[in-house]
């Protein structure tokens, strides 16, 4: 493989895995009592939420999971994360 392609696949993992990373921080912030203004938690929403969105309008459209108690967007987003991690890490 070439020097071109294996940048382009590792800054590919890196992000995902940075996506990944504020995806985790952001379940685990809705633990927590934390204002809604809350620069580094709107921050984080900022980065995570163009990933969960589309799923979540997919779901709401074919209407899944509608009164379930769990966002299963979030969940459904998060694996698809990882399996294109696993799909990258294939081709290096």
């Amino acid at each position: 493989m070439g020097l071109f392609a294996s940048i382009v696949i590792g800054t590919g993992r890196a992000l995902l895995l940075i996506l990944q990373g504020c995806m985790l921080l952001r379940a685990i912030l809705s633990w927590f009592p934390i204002s809604e203004d809350n620069p580094f938690l709107l921050f984080v929403q900022m980065v995570t939420e163009p990933i969960i969105a589309p799923i979540r309008a997919l779901f709401d459209r074919l209407g899944w999971f509608r009164d379930f108690p769990i966002d299963v967007s979030f969940i459904a987003a998060y694996f698809l994360l990882m399996i294109l991690q696993v799909l990258l890490g294939i081709f290096t």
